[in-house]
């Protein structure tokens, strides 16, 4: 793939999820320029870039977080462009943020209970996502603010998953954790989309989110930069020159 074809950000006919033209920003301060996302169904989709490029409120534009100045979301055919973060998992879609994405004086049983609200069997359910994460379930009667960084990590996914989203959004899954938990961190992710839910994340360790990731968005400046597969990407010596430090 020529650079060239880096610079095109093409639209998927089959995705599941699909973000087009987002504008938005903060009062008068604009940070998204048309902005375009796709997921599939059965896809890990990694948007990366500079400090300051908009990565986070593009996270939060997509989840009805921030309101859309310009632009539509929408998922399976839905419209989503006006629905506020407090719906978005009605339509299949859970939110992992990078921060106070758990409840700390809680319990985790008590935590899993709050991400059941919208889950038809919870038991069924919490055995399903013990399976992925064994380790919470040592720890059901522990609060949340004595667990590892890592065990927070698993509770804060497992908590967004206890609802089965079809999609789920992830700011900064390795932000904060020990190095030789970073790895597990995105075994889970894969396992995630495995399992059947497609994800969306915002990630800095770039070449550990490509170790799991199907396909990029480069993030410049509030536009697209770059799109394709995490092959090309991992390839492409201007990418690596301009992102990845190498």
């Amino acid at each position: 793939m020529s650079s060239a074809d880096l610079e095109t950000v093409p639209e998927i006919d089959d995705a599941l999820f699909s973000a087009r033209g987002i504008e938005t920003g903060y009062g008068e301060l604009q940070v998204l320029y048309g902005v375009d996302v796709d997921v599939r169904d059965d896809e890990i989709v990694l948007v990366f870039g500079p400090n300051g490029a908009g990565k986070s409120t593009l996270m939060k534009a997509l989840y009805g977080r921030l309101p859309l100045w310009d632009g539509t979301t929408e998922i399976d055919g839905t419209d989503l462009s006006e629905v506020r973060s407090n719906r978005m998992i009605e339509h299949g879609v859970g939110f992992v943020p990078q921060t106070e994405n758990v409840f700390p004086n809680l319990t985790v049983s008590e935590n899993l209970d709050i991400g059941a609200i919208h889950t038809e069997d919870p038991a069924s359910r919490r055995a399903e996502l013990f399976e992925l994460f064994p380790r919470l379930e040592e720890r059901l009667e522990q609060t949340a603010e004595t667990l590892s960084g890592g065990e927070r990590q698993m509770l804060a996914m497992a908590r967004a998953l206890m609802p089965d989203p079809d999609l789920l959004f992830i700011d900064e899954p390795s932000a904060g954790l020990a190095p030789q938990l970073i790895e597990r961190t995105f075994e889970h992710i894969a396992r995630i989309r495995d399992d059947g839910t497609a994800v969306l994340m915002i990630e800095q360790n770039v070449n550990a989110a490509l170790s799991v990731a199907d396909r990029g968005y480069v993030l410049d400046m509030g536009e697209n930069r770059f799109e394709a597969d995490a092959e090309t990407i991992r390839e492409s010596e201007r990418i690596r020159d301009l992102y990845l430090g190498k």
